[in-house]
């Protein structure tokens, strides 16, 4: 089992920024991806962005490149998301993933943060 436990969620204005952080505990796997998903009031949950293990390969939804940074520290067992130049669509239950490298789904999953940005 891995439990992961979101945080640094909160109100912003357009054009901030927010730092999101997930820390993993538990089972401790060698190849692993971790992920940020969100979820928008009546939409579906989208994928954000994603990072293996080490830290070799990012990837993003396109419409959050370039503003968005994904990261990580093994050292914390720790994931973060850097959100710069937030817009409202940006609003959503941000929740934190786990799964194994190679495989498509994602085995767990944290309780999730809101995010609110205003207008």
């Amino acid at each position: 089992q891995v439990q992961l436990v979101e945080s640094g969620g909160g109100l912003v204005q357009a054009g901030g920024s927010l730092r999101l952080s997930c820390a993993a505990s538990g089972r401790t796997y060698s190849y692993y991806k971790m992920a940020w998903f969100r979820q928008a009031p009546g939409k579906d949950r989208e994928f954000v962005a994603d990072i293996n293990w080490s830290g070799s390969a990012k990837y993003y939804t396109d419409s959050v490149a370039g503003r968005f940074t994904i990261s990580g520290d093994n050292a914390k067992n720790t994931i973060y998301l850097q959100m710069t130049s937030l817009k409202p669509e940006d609003t959503a239950v941000y929740h934190c993933a786990f799964g194994l490298f190679g495989l498509a789904k994602y085995d767990y999953w944290g309780q999730g943060t809101q995010v609110t940005v205003s207008s």
